[in-house]
């Protein structure tokens, strides 16, 4: 007899994360489609006749020479805007792993192992294709294992598929993992030269940045300054600026303190700094970057027929398309191996191929490390962007094609996952009790149905009452004399 499965894989996760995490990919898929309309006007600029003016723009310097930050305008982009986009990363994996679905082991194991794995079979086919390669070349082995949220969802967008709660947040988790895996992998491996006094000295900012935010302060005209600081003497120690932003994210608490009402008072000061700085992020920072950074000449069908003939450009292409759905679904899979977990039942391995193939849209991030590999003025460079563009607009169609198929089955999922029968603010999904009773006059006393929704029906929608727009026990406010008094503010619904 076959014992039962420990727990499911890519099960629904709470109502309070699917919540989340749905406002969240709403703000990226806007950010995604800027992202779409910045790189397609790099390219075409970069290929029309006036190609020079676009180079010009790039290569404009601007900055205080004293501090060495004389940078061009590219540079600007790739180390001061991406800043802003890692430390929104970073804010987001640390409430995940403190405060959201993925501080349970159990359930942070997939998208990490996911991740994990996305990284580095990508980057084993592109070493496999670049040994015999031009002096130089492995060092781009990182390119092709990051994946652009943004540009996934903008796919998704496009390709109009519903997909359900639980993909939408394996997707978004496992693109954070693999965002803060890739920053990992800048500091270490794409660090040219340390400078020690430097580094140790953007700890000093970094702390007093920390301890002002762990005293709940938003005072941006204090928080501002030290976080310039930071990434300045970031840059300054050799190892790549964006790294601060990641640094300065990890030192935001994530959970109210105690003072403030404690964690059941609301979002903590990491949520609130995501919701301002998010469209920061996905609305300019990314779109700017992509704009100065997707703009490759390929000099006509020959150039284009060169550079996708170049080892780099394949070893990119097959790692983002190949390597990206090899190394996430054999992931996965070896998760439900060892654990003796089973995928949810609505959800099949086609499904998880299908999400593999959008984690090889890697633009963003693959493009940064492509000008940490190879420098903006090497053939190399040129050639590993073509592939970038090639390999994540290929992933883009295979994912597009799969995830299309079964769009009827998302369909039925995200319906269920939207039905509110008793049209208390839950989909049944998640509160399973028809509390429709309670809303009714005169129901004190009686006995509430209070059965299970499950798969069955319980009656049609325009069967029941309007929703219950007052969800808080106010009664002190209606006594004499309660002025000065805290309320209840008792939740009256299923969390009371």
């Amino acid at each position: 007899m076959t014992s039962p499965a420990s727990t499911r894989l890519l099960g629904r996760g709470s109502w309070s994360e699917a919540q989340r995490v749905a406002s969240v990919l709403r703000k990226e898929t806007v950010g995604g489609a800027l992202l779409l309309i910045g790189a397609a006007i790099a390219l075409v600029w970069a290929n029309s006749p006036w190609a020079g003016s676009y180079e010009a723009l790039r290569d404009t310097r601007v900055g205080p020479a004293a501090l060495h930050l004389d940078l061009t305008l590219g540079t600007w982009a790739a180390d001061g805007l991406l800043a802003i986009f890692f430390f929104v990363a970073g804010l987001e994996l640390k409430r995940e792993f403190v405060a959201g679905d993925l501080r349970e082991p159990r359930r942070a194991a997939l998208p990490i192992a996911a991740a994990v794995g996305g990284m580095a079979v990508p980057a084993l086919f592109f070493v496999a294709f670049n040994l015999a390669g031009p002096e130089g070349a492995l060092r781009g082995w990182a390119i092709p294992s990051a994946t652009d949220i943004a540009f996934a969802l903008a796919v998704l967008a496009v390709i109009s598929t519903h997909l359900p709660s639980a993909l939408r947040t394996f997707l978004l988790t496992l693109a954070v993992v693999d965002d803060l895996l890739a920053i990992v992998v800048i500091a270490i491996f794409y660090t040219a030269e340390l400078v020690v006094p430097a580094l140790l000295l953007s700890l000093v900012p970094l702390a007093i940045f920390g301890f002002l935010v762990q005293k709940r302060i938003r005072s941006w005209w204090l928080l501002l300054p030290l976080a310039a600081v930071t990434w300045v003497l970031m840059h300054e120690s050799g190892v790549h600026a964006t790294v601060a932003g990641v640094l300065l994210a990890f030192t935001v608490p994530v959970i109210r303190s105690d003072a403030a009402g404690g964690p059941d008072a609301g979002p903590g000061l990491a949520e609130h700094f995501e919701h301002r700085i998010r469209p920061l992020s996905a609305g300019v920072a990314v779109p700017v970057f992509a704009f100065f950074s997707a703009g490759v000449a390929v000099g006509g069908l020959s150039g284009l027929g060169e550079s996708l003939g170049d080892s780099i450009a394949i070893g990119i292409m097959v790692g983002l398309v190949a390597g990206k759905a090899i190394g996430i679904t054999g992931a996965t899979w070896l998760v439900a191996r060892f654990t003796r977990a089973q995928l949810d039942e609505n959800l099949g391995w086609p499904d998880v191929v299908g999400l593999a193939l959008l984690g090889g849209m890697g633009f963003t991030v693959s493009l940064l490390i492509t000008e940490l590999a190879y420098g903006a003025e090497s053939e190399s460079y040129e050639h590993a962007k073509v592939g970038i563009l090639f390999g994540t607009l290929l992933a883009a169609v295979l994912a597009g094609i799969i995830l299309r198929l079964r769009n009827r089955r998302y369909k039925q999922m995200y319906a269920a996952e939207s039905r509110d029968v008793d049209r208390d603010g839950i989909p049944d999904a998640w509160d399973t009790v028809d509390d429709r009773a309670e809303h009714q006059p005169g129901w004190e006393g009686a006995t509430p149905p209070g059965h299970t929704f499950g798969e069955r029906r319980l009656g049609d929608e325009d069967d029941a009452p309007p929703p219950a727009y007052e969800t808080v026990d106010d009664e002190a406010e209606h006594q004499p004399g309660w002025e000065g008094t805290p309320p209840p503010g008792r939740t009256l619904g299923p969390d009371r």
